[in-house]
């Protein structure tokens, strides 16, 4: 037996048993007639002691492990005479009797504490000593939790947990697919899902009613913190439902999260349709943690003579309240950042409305005090706030703004990580315009339905832009945990949307035929949504990145740096796939 307990479960309660641990070597301390070591498992940490007096060899034994070596210890619990309240354990320690190395260690690169001194590069190359800290453990100890209770709350209301295949077709819409030779077929090619869309419509028309599987998906796409190339969603699906009954059985379930993970009761989520928080936010996934809703004021400032206002489409802002005293510096500073190319824009206008009811503002050459006021009025500005004014064509000003008023909202600490402001998006368009290609696309996917009040839209090609999907997302802290919608399950509806995306009768039977030819069987209404498993673990733990609640993630390059995936592969391999790699 390796061990009869683990290195966080022993208490004072124990004192006087004999007990043998398992662990590594987290730190030892020489102090003369006294060794410590503290080992560690997953569990926790226990303090060893060996006694110079008592058992000299034994001590001259402990003073040579080194960090990282993996030991057993046999021995008594015993109360600490130095007790350490940091720890769950530390009120007791194992006065060792004997101690086995069942395997030594390099000394790791960095150190495996709470705050460890590798960089993230460093710690990603060696992730399996990176996973034995503590932040890390607990947070992959959070994600178990997590996909636990939504494994239970899923399986309590009839949903079935099915998973769907790897290896499917690619499809031309939406992101980048992964694309994996077929040997027995040469020139031929599966692709990794994005999701499994098609595959959860056909359980529905097979008769399942409701499905779910937490489920690795793939896009090749570009990174940044909250993307990798393979993430997991909470994939779900269910038979004969309208949006009420699919927002119901999801807002449920993230409530139920909330109340275990976070000790939070939420009432009915908040909604918004798509054309509201756009206009009144700039963005389809909101941060509802704060206020600066944005405030329309073309109509006030044009006709002041100040050319940029007068020319714009949208004269827009947002109100910081009690910073009319903001130096030039930090002014300065917020028009900088809306300058940066990530932003775009071309520069800010202020107005500071004082305590004492006067006005200074970057446009006192064409705003007198009244036009001002005027201004104030429409922004519902205060004595003592600060307003931030954007101007240029409607929806690139509202994105820009957007950028600004999350930027203030994090300046002045109104976006704690752990405050949760949730809601639905409903009402998205169904369709979106692409310039480049001078094309309508669908803004989810080829399967989401129209409202069944705008159908009769998608027979008039000059109304398309005007065509709501029935489909909905869910937004937790301004970040896009979920999706959705109700899906088309009728054939002649399915062969309209294909022709409205472009696609000809030869094309769409190429890369959709299966699933049309099941809707002539007899397929019910369905409709399903996804949530971001990463994405939702990251926003529970108050976390930027998905990465640290990922085992093994990729870098921002999309390399696994430990492993050195991806890599070249023998020209054997290529010739037996009959595939010819130019690089230059």
């Amino acid at each position: 037996m390796y061990r009869t307990n683990t290195c966080g479960e022993l208490r004072l309660a124990n004192a006087g048993q004999t007990v043998t641990l398992a662990g590594w070597v987290q730190r030892s301390r020489d102090l003369g007639g006294m060794t410590f070591v503290d080992l560690r498992d997953r569990y926790g940490i226990t303090q060893l002691a060996f006694n110079m007096e008592t058992n000299a060899p034994l001590c001259e034994q402990a003073r040579r492990l080194g960090r990282e070596f993996v030991v057993q210890a046999t021995g008594v619990v015993i109360e600490r005479s130095s007790k350490n309240s940091k720890i769950p354990t530390g009120e007791i320690e194992i006065e060792v009797a004997e101690l086995r190395v069942l395997n030594e260690a390099k000394t790791p690169p960095f150190t495996i504490e709470e705050q460890s001194d590798g960089g993230d590069d460093l710690r990603m190359r060696y992730r399996y000593l990176d996973i034995r800290r503590s932040p890390v453990r607990r947070n992959l100890e959070m994600r178990h939790r997590m996909a636990m209770l939504v494994r239970n709350y899923l399986s309590d209301r009839d949903f079935l947990e099915i998973e769907t295949p790897m290896l499917i077709k690619s499809t031309p819409e939406g992101a980048r697919d992964f694309v994996v030779p077929s040997r027995m077929n040469p020139g031929e090619f599966y692709a990794l899902p994005q999701s499994p869309q098609q595959y959860k419509q056909l359980l529905m028309v097979a008769g399942m009613d409701r499905y779910f599987q937490i489920v690795r998906c793939f896009r090749d796409e570009d990174l940044r913190a909250d993307r990798q190339p393979e993430f997991t969603q909470i994939d779900c699906e269910m038979s004969f439902v309208e949006q009420e009954d699919v927002l119901c059985m999801f807002e449920g379930l993230a409530r139920h999260l909330f109340k275990e993970m976070k000790g939070i009761d939420f009432g009915q989520f908040q909604r918004i349709t798509w054309h509201d928080a756009m206009r009144r936010f700039g963005s389809d996934k909101p941060d509802m943690r704060f206020g600066m809703e944005f405030k329309e004021i073309t109509d006030v400032a044009k006709g002041r003579g100040f050319g940029l206002f007068d020319s714009s489409e949208l004269v827009v802002g947002i109100v910081a309240e009690g910073c009319a005293d903001y130096t030039r510096k930090q002014l300065d500073a917020l028009t900088d950042f809306v300058k940066r190319p990530q932003v775009g824009a071309g520069g800010l206008v202020y107005v500071k409305y004082n305590a004492d009811g006067t006005f200074k503002s970057s446009v006192d050459k064409f705003f007198d005090a009244d036009a001002l006021k005027a201004v104030a009025d429409a922004m519902g500005a205060k004595p003592g706030d600060l307003m931030l004014i954007l101007c240029g064509p409607a929806m690139k000003t509202r994105v820009q703004l957007c950028a600004l008023r999350l930027e203030m909202g994090s300046r002045l600490g109104l976006r704690d990580p752990q405050q949760f402001a949730p809601l639905w998006v409903v009402d998205f368009p169904l369709l979106e315009w692409d310039d480049e290609t001078q094309r309508f696309y669908a803004m989810h996917h080829p399967f989401t339905a129209p409202k069944p009040e705008d159908e009769a839209l998608l027979d008039d090609p000059a109304r398309w832009g005007d065509i709501r999907a029935n489909a909905y997302d869910i937004v937790i802290n301004g970040c896009e945990v979920g999706g959705g919608s109700i899906r088309i399950h009728d054939r002649t509806l399915q062969n309209k949307m294909f022709h409205t995306l472009g696609f000809t009768d030869e094309q769409a039977a190429a890369q959709f035929g299966f699933l049309m030819d099941a809707f002539t069987y007899g397929a019910p209404p369905h409709a399903g949504l996804a949530f971001g498993f990463d994405r939702l673990c990251s926003i529970f733990a108050g976390a930027d990145s998905i990465r640290d609640f990922i085992a093994f993630p990729k870098n921002n390059a999309g390399r696994d740096v430990m492993s050195g995936s991806p890599s070249p592969i023998s020209q054997e391999q290529l010739d037996e796939l009959q595939i010819k790699v130019d690089v230059k």
